[in-house]
């Protein structure tokens, strides 16, 4: 299977980014977004301002739907949109595309299995810090873009696919055996960050510091939270991640609420709760945390 046929469900900061550089790389790619966007998108394409990779600017094919079968549908939208973007992506449409989700939390596999198949979502996640400022102008401050993968049920060589797609771009890809550690991995890091970042309008920097005593107890939540679903989580590991990161960072979720966006409370701090619930096990700091943002 060649993988040179691909959709972004989603061109925002993290879709904007990696599609560009597909394009750069020689990707046929196609930009799935709303009618403004993706009339900016076909006029002036997509600009990528980069700590990694400098300035980058691409031409884009952009459409509001599916039109025709691809090899990948990345999709790169949030939670909170993702049943209405997914009506761009039909799957009659998709035919045997694999679709490869960027979201946060756990749930969304659920959704996209039952819409797709099994056999056509692959599982993955991405570390990266980028935003989008405008339609098509993105802005990557991390000197990083890694995406992790798990097979799921996908067959080995549509993920080996996959994989060599995006390392051909400049992602630094990974493949591991175990989906459930691969999703707790990133969450198990992400909703201690997010959650405190938005509920204290802070940086990691003041939450490391002046929180530090709920930071650590919310790690240590969360981890326990993750090693009962089947994932065993290290958050002496997790803290020394956090004092590692620059004093000014901010989760997006931190960004979304200075913009007035919608939050992914549920997807990241609900999902907690609701893996806690399934586990057996208490979460109250979690569950406080996701009350007091409104999940």
């Amino acid at each position: 299977m060649t993988t040179s046929d691909v959709a972004v469900l989603g061109p925002g900061g993290v879709g904007g980014l990696v599609g560009a550089l597909l394009v750069r790389s020689g990707a046929a790619v196609t930009f799935l977004a709303s009618d403004a966007t993706a009339a900016a998108l076909a006029e002036h394409g997509v600009h990528v301002r980069s700590r990694q990779v400098g300035d980058l600017h691409v031409p884009a094919r952009a459409a509001t739907r599916l039109d025709a079968p691809v090899d990948v549908v990345l999709v790169a939208v949030k939670q909170t949109t993702l049943d209405e973007a997914l009506d761009r992506v039909p799957p009659e449409t998709l035919g045997d595309g694999v679709v490869v989700p960027f979201l946060n939390g756990l749930d969304h596999l659920g959704t996209l299995r039952a819409r797709y198949g099994t056999q056509r979502v692959l599982p993955a996640t991405i570390r990266v810090e980028s935003t989008r400022i405008a339609p098509g102008e993105i802005e990557h401050t991390s000197t990083f873009v890694d995406v992790d993968l798990a097979p799921g049920g996908v067959a080995p060589e549509r993920v080996e696919a996959v994989r060599a797609l995006l390392e051909d771009a400049g992602v630094r890809t990974t493949v591991h055996a175990d989906e459930t550690a691969l999703l707790w991995s990133k969450l198990a890091f992400l909703a201690p960050f997010a959650l405190l970042t938005t509920a204290h309008g802070a940086t990691i920097g003041e939450v490391r510091t002046t929180h530090r005593a709920e930071l650590e107890a919310l790690v240590r939540e969360v981890a326990a939270v993750a090693t009962a679903s089947g994932a065993p989580s290290d958050p002496e590991r997790t803290l020394a991640f956090y004092d590692r990161f620059g004093p000014e960072a901010k989760s997006s979720m931190l960004r979304d609420a200075e913009a007035g966006r919608p939050l992914e409370t549920d997807a990241i701090g609900g999902a907690v709760v609701r893996a806690a619930d399934r586990a057996g096990v208490d979460a109250p700091l979690t569950r406080a945390l996701v009350e007091r943002l409104g999940g």
